[in-house]
């Protein structure tokens, strides 16, 4: 896993480093050196500094190319200064450095890059005033332009603005926060590289998965094994009006490719003619129905629970009692993993949060923002501006893992928090949530620890939607197509980083 750090636990680590030793100065100069370095300059150079130590790593930055001899001229938003960012603004006069006061009036083309270091993680709220006017001409200015830390106006928390840079680099400073990941983070950041600076975190920090961790999660397949060993796992769903969705969980075979023993498919009894021609590898069980959607027999509940070490409910299901009461019974009554999405979450949105916390089995919830906007009474404009905090907040209090999916996906069982950033524009579209259900499933069938389950399953959705949009493109791909590409998805990443058994 590699760390990302929250705003605050970022500003801790940075004070603490200081404490120990290395002083705000030094960490300074590493800063721009490491951004001067990670980057492929084209001159002339504009630097855009504001007034904070975004402001001192632009400076540095700036004496880094005249020591070179390339043509730079800094542009100040502000004649306020930290005392380290003084210092080297001092080293950019000696040095004979082109400074000259930003107004609404200044033109940045013509520059062939520009650095924008404006503002940094600290920010938040929108960037308004002489801010957003150098904002604006950044992102007019055609130039290639490198982000110091964060793209200026991007909140390192949430990844959420209305008003930010654009930038072909962006450069992270001592490690990544949650906004170079979530909501917009994709859409204006071309390309990310982080500069470790020598700042160790002083709290516990977030996880970004990496190939290697998802790999390890897989294990490795012994010969002596059936397929009991890997898991009986349920899927419970569908309804007259949405017979694809349980199907993109089953039928295309989601679940098995990544990784199930045997699948049980528990649909209202109408909908086996349209399911059976197509379903060769899962067990069919047809449910009581009512209307066309699940209706709810505790004997047939228990039934079909028998054996099984996980169990997915929701996709395609509709909005019926039913769906209620078999959400309620499995809460109470079955002691293995529980995923609950898309339908499954729309009537756990009805009932008070005490079924969570008296759960007997552990349950994970994958709504997307306006899901988690009914089950957590948060608006969904809170939830994108702070995702993870409330996440968090929701899995504490209701002891369950949360999955909030969104461009990269935000895994936390409110201890310990992991994002996942893959995934592409293409998956945008109806039943990708299906697929990751099954996924989900299918890893909860073969590990107890559900949230290592479902940062893993994220992140082979997402794989499996990069392979899709390559293939088909962002506009016409599909679910299905995405489905269709977990097995591809599994293999690569087991071949890059997991053992040479399970290839």
């Amino acid at each position: 896993m590699t760390d990302v750090l929250s705003v605050e636990t970022m500003r801790l680590s940075d004070a603490r480093t200081i404490e120990n030793g290395t002083p705000g100065r030094v960490l300074m100069k590493r800063a721009g050196e490491g951004i001067f370095a990670a980057a492929e300059w084209k001159p002339p150079v504009a630097v855009v500094c504001g007034s904070g130590n975004n402001a001192g790593d632009g400076y540095v930055l700036a004496c880094c190319f005249a020591e070179r001899g390339i043509d730079c001229t800094v542009y100040t938003l502000s004649d306020r200064f930290t005392p380290d960012g003084r210092f080297y603004y001092d080293e950019c006069v000696r040095l004979g450095v082109k400074i000259q006061p930003f107004t609404g009036e200044t033109d940045l083309t013509g520059y062939g890059s520009v650095a924008d270091c404006i503002f940094g993680t600290g920010f938040a709220g929108e960037a308004r005033g002489l801010a957003g006017a150098a904002i604006e001409a950044v992102n007019r200015s055609g130039a290639y332009v490198v982000s110091a830390d964060i793209n200026s106006g991007l909140p390192g928390d949430s990844g959420y603005s209305e008003c930010c840079v654009r930038s072909d680099l962006t450069v992270s400073v001592g490690a990544y926060q949650p906004g170079h990941f979530l909501n917009m983070a994709k859409d204006v950041m071309k390309r990310k590289t982080n500069v470790d600076i020598g700042i160790l975190p002083a709290d516990t920090p977030f996880s970004l998965v990496t190939d290697a961790d998802a790999a390890a999660l897989f294990g490795e397949r012994k010969n002596f094994s059936n397929k009991s060993t890997y898991g009986y796992i349920g899927l419970l769903g569908g309804s007259e009006r949405y017979v694809g969705a349980v199907k993109l969980a089953a039928l295309a075979n989601a679940a098995m490719r990544a990784g199930a023993g045997v699948v049980k498919l528990g649909v209202p009894r109408t909908l086996l003619p349209a399911l059976s021609p197509d379903v060769l590898e899962a067990t069919l069980f047809g449910l009581a129905e009512a209307d066309g959607a699940l209706a709810f027999d505790p004997a047939q509940a228990a039934e079909f629970c028998t054996g099984l070490k996980a169990v997915a409910i929701g996709m395609g299901a509709g909005r019926g009692e039913g769906v209620r009461r078999w959400v309620t019974w499995l809460l109470g009554n079955f002691t293995g993993r529980l995923v609950i999405d898309a339908d499954g979450l729309n009537a756990l949105a009805d009932m008070d949060r005490s079924v969570l916390r008296n759960a007997r089995c552990r349950v994970l919830l994958t709504p997307h923002n306006m899901e988690f906007s009914r089950l957590s009474g948060h608006t969904v404009a809170e939830i994108l501006r702070s995702p993870v905090a409330l996440a968090m907040e929701y899995a504490r209090d209701t002891g369950v893992t949360l999955l909030l999916k969104g461009p990269a996906t935000v895994v936390t069982d409110g201890k310990r928090t992991a994002l996942s950033d893959t995934g592409c524009p293409g998956m945008a579209t109806a039943g990708s949530g299906d697929v990751l259900s099954g996924i989900l499933a299918a890893l909860c069938g073969a590990n107890e620890n559900v949230f290592d389950c479902a940062w893993c399953g994220a992140y082979v959705n997402g794989l499996a939607g990069e392979l899709a949009q390559r293939e088909y493109g962002a506009v016409s791909m599909t679910a299905g197509d995405t489905a269709r590409h977990v097995a591809e998805a599994v293999r690569g990443l087991l071949a890059r980083g997991g053992p040479k058994d399970a290839r």
